[in-house]
């Protein structure tokens, strides 16, 4: 029981920062393109919440009780194109409160529309559903309320949401208070939606939806150079000294121990360890008895190495020793280019058809994932925090491959979508994600029968 609550608390720890790491780079993104961000929570969305309110930028910062991983509401990443928000938005714009069912006969459309529209607009954190006490309704209730409100505006329009609001202009207006933008219903509307995500053009949108997997990049070449500086790498060595010996092989028949030095293969002299697997391989792929000559505790000996006769061997049984070297920072850093280069490859390879089972067969679920956590944990920071490097490196290529709805995915389609010059309609869309989240499932499936197999069966 200890060891499943450690690897379910290490699991949980590693992967929600990671995944909280990666929405604060589109967090960061969205704030630097001037788009409205609403939340940002460690944890997966629930009523219940410990959180803060930013005076600098109105966005409710925090945690949930659900430690899953993370999330950011960037305002208007759904599109909408109904011909009547314009009017919608300057419905309530005008009243300063307006009951759902007045805005859908002032716009001549059913009520189901009319909530359509004002979800819309709160999505763009243009205007804010209004919880009426009186009615019995709260904030975190399952459906809409009865009505919906204006946001506060300074003198020059922008909401607690937008870079540089001052609230002391004058013509600032409060919540629920009624406002003229003095503009039309369209130049009030394209106002609004250029402080969304569709709102920005092609640049910006992409740079938005990159920023996540190039932190968990980034986070990873950091955390794994120092890890490579402070741990060190482990190097063979070219001595032709043993550094194990596999149990029932046949160095072990011929009486060899970890720390003899190899001087002579059937009498000829060798220096190396490359010296020595050059020269015992032909007796081993024919099946023919040699002699080794060696040293131990500086006293030469000489042992015959008993094959099975005329059947080719495919190893002796040892291995040869190594040391810990510790890199400058420039080797550390290319050597952490050179391992993402590897988890790049290996991403790649799991869309590859031929290859997709290849990769599968080899990879983790969550349950994999959280107990190699509690092992990196039991052996110390350094080894924990590499760990975290490689896994934040698998989730930033892993994040970037075209499938929707990962952010490669999203990224392919704003590149179509450029490239052709027509919107990629919302049910393309929501098809193709559909297929994505399958194919994500199936690579769930068959990572999480891996674990079982290895941790639990196995184990």
């Amino acid at each position: 029981m200890t060891g499943v609550a450690s690897a379910v608390f290490w699991g949980v720890a590693v992967l929600s920062l990671l995944v909280f790491v990666h929405e604060g780079g589109h967090y960061l993104a969205a704030r630097a393109c001037g788009v409205r961000v609403t939340e940002f929570f460690l944890g997966m969305p629930c009523r219940f919440r410990l959180s803060h309110k930013s005076k600098d930028h109105g966005t409710e910062i925090g945690v949930t009780p659900i430690l899953l991983g993370g999330y950011t509401r960037i305002c208007g990443m759904e599109n909408s194109k109904d011909e009547l928000l314009g009017a919608a938005l300057m419905s309530v714009q005008r009243s300063g409160r307006i009951a759902v069912s007045d805005l859908a006969s002032q716009l001549g459309c059913d009520l189901d529309r009319a909530y359509g529209l004002l979800a819309t607009l709160t999505d763009w954190a243009a205007v804010r559903p209004y919880y009426d006490p009186a009615l019995g309704e709260h904030k975190g209730q399952a459906d809409w309320p009865a009505s919906f409100e204006t946001l506060r505006r300074d003198g020059d329009l922008r909401t607690e949401y937008d870079r540089g609001h001052d609230f002391s202009q004058a013509g600032t207006t409060n919540y629920g208070e009624p406002r003229n933008p003095g503009m039309s219903a369209s130049e009030f509307l394209a106002h609004e939606r250029g402080r969304t995500y569709l709102g920005c053009g092609f640049w910006r949108r992409t740079a938005m939806l990159l920023a996540g997997p190039a932190v968990n990049l980034l986070v990873a070449l950091v955390v794994v150079t120092a890890s490579f500086m402070v741990m060190g790498v482990q190097v063979a060595s070219n001595e032709p000294v043993i550094g194990s010996v596999a149990e029932g092989s046949f160095a072990e028949s011929a009486g060899l121990e970890p720390g003899d030095r190899i001087t002579s293969v059937d009498g000829t002299p060798i220096s190396t360890y490359d010296d020595l697997v050059a020269a015992i391989k032909p007796y081993l792929e024919s099946g023919t008895d040699f002699t080794l000559g060696y040293e131990r505790d500086g006293v030469a000996y000489e042992t015959t190495v008993d094959l099975v006769d005329g059947e080719a061997a495919e190893y002796l049984g040892i291995t040869n020793q190594s040391y810990t070297y510790y890199p400058s920072l420039g080797q550390a850093l290319r050597g952490s280019v050179a391992y993402g280069g590897l988890v790049a490859e290996y991403a790649v390879k799991l869309i590859v058809p031929s290859h997709t089972m290849e990769v599968l067969d080899q990879s983790s679920s969550v349950v994999g994932i959280s107990v190699m956590a509690s092992e990196a944990a039991s052996a110390g920071v350094p080894t924990l925090a590499f760990f975290i490097g490689a896994i934040s490196m698998s989730l930033g290529f892993m994040n970037l491959l075209p499938i929707p709805p990962l952010d490669g995915g999203k990224i392919l389609i704003e590149i179509i979508q450029a490239v052709s010059r027509r919107q990629v309609s919302a049910r393309a869309q929501s098809i193709v994600s559909y297929v994505g989240l399958a194919f994500f499932l199936f690579v769930f499936v068959v990572a999480m029968r891996n674990d079982i197999l290895t941790f639990v069966i196995g184990g």
